[in-house]
């Protein structure tokens, strides 16, 4: 047996990234917000007195800008990019109330969010998440 099968795959290499799955949950959010965002078309246009040029454009832009960012979660700026985005929602209350509070119901989302990364990045210095953890049994 060479030494290279008794050792098997480095651990260090196969950890999962624990950043992956909270940009997946960052893509998620947005992508439902936008399709929360949309669906406020029709809100708007039967209680506050129809969709405007303005009003259909702002919420439809504002919807493609969150599909666009759900793929941009790898990069450096999408925290500044995802609040960037609730702070247009909240002033999307302009145009109606059901607006700025959906932006009220997804900025308490990204509060949880930010405190589910502050939480990985602490246990990630302590060392504590299952993927640091020494595999094997003893």
């Amino acid at each position: 047996m060479s030494e290279s099968e008794s050792t098997g795959p480095d651990p260090a290499s196969s950890a999962p990234d624990p950043w992956k799955g909270l940009r997946g949950v960052m893509a998620g959010a947005l992508v439902l917000e936008a399709i929360t965002v949309l669906l406020a078309l029709p809100v708007v246009a039967d209680i506050a007195g129809g969709i405007t040029w303005a009003s259909g454009t702002y919420l439809v832009v504002l919807a493609l800008l969150m599909i666009a960012g759900a793929g941009l979660q790898r990069r450096s700026w999408a925290i500044p990019f995802n609040l960037g985005l609730q702070v247009l929602v909240l002033a999307g209350g302009i145009f109606h109330i059901s607006i700025a509070v959906i932006g009220v119901v997804f900025l308490a989302v990204w509060a949880f969010i930010l405190v589910l990364r502050s939480d990985v990045k602490r246990r990630m210095a302590a060392g504590t998440l299952p993927s640091q953890r020494p595999r094997g049994g003893s």
